[in-house]
């Protein structure tokens, strides 16, 4: 096969149906746009918001995926929707001179940031402005397949999963780190901080809370643990296992293609 790792061929377009943008039902195509002004709007405030919405614990959750992946020297790692680059930096400093870390995004501002960020640390990793749900790479190309925290916003859920296992080598492992249901206890505090507070924080911080009222929104749209893990083994995924990150709040899957 070609060492390439970039793909010749092209997916057609997709006949727009409708999905949802939040609690708001909209066409296919609309929601890709609505979700890429999203990002564009909040990309420079996103770490602090990241930071003072969960008080801290994303880099605890992001922590513990890297430490799920187990990424050894002259490993091949592929971050989808890697935003900030907060996994590709810590990649790609695991996988060493012999490795080989790609950073995607659909979002151009995003993936801005990234690529700043790893220039800031002093880490050159090759960039690509990609759809999850259409990677430009060839099959078998990766160790590990990350996405965290971007699948919510993707409209064919299981297409990405399906094209994340198409590029992940045989052996290799795709894990999905993302919000997720909470402990049912907890549920009516999470929906008023969710749905009152971080709105209010988007104001004040990134100036933005329709963005942040989304979020919350989007969050409750995605599957429950149990439905993405069925979605993840419908996608050709094995030994699919979870793990309940701060009750729920936050989940982290993984899957194995063999």
């Amino acid at each position: 096969m070609n060492d390439d790792p970039l793909r010749s061929d092209s997916s057609a377009k997709d006949s727009a149906g409708t999905t949802h943008f939040g609690f708001t039902q909209v066409r296919e195509d609309e929601k890709a746009r609505q979700v890429a002004g999203v990002f564009h709007s909040v990309a420079r405030k996103y770490d602090v918001m990241n930071d003072v919405m969960s008080a801290g614990l994303h880099r605890w959750w992001k922590a513990f995926t890297i430490r799920q992946a187990n990424v050894r020297p002259g490993m091949k790692v592929l971050d989808i929707a890697g935003g900030t680059g907060d996994l590709a930096l810590r990649f790609a400093r695991q996988a060493g001179a012999a490795g080989e870390v790609w950073l995607t995004d659909i979002n151009a501002s995003m993936l801005t940031e990234g690529r700043n960020r790893m220039l800031d640390a002093g880490v050159l990793l090759p960039v690509a402005l990609c759809d999850g749900e259409k990677l430009p790479f060839n099959d078998n190309r990766f160790d590990v397949v990350t996405v965290a925290f971007g699948l919510r916003n993707m409209t064919h859920k299981d297409k990405a999963l399906a094209e994340m296992r198409r590029v992940t080598r045989p052996g290799g492992k795709v894990m999905v780190l993302e919000f997720s249901r909470v402990w049912a206890p907890l549920a009516p505090l999470y929906d008023a901080y969710s749905f009152n507070v971080l709105p209010w924080l988007g104001k004040r911080i990134a100036g933005d809370d329709d963005s942040y009222r989304y979020l919350a929104e989007s969050i409750r749209m995605h599957p429950a643990q149990d439905e993405l893990a069925r979605l993840m083994e419908q996608a050709g995924l094995d030994k699919v296992q979870w793990f309940n990150l701060t009750a729920g709040v936050c989940a982290l899957h993984v899957g194995h293609k063999y």
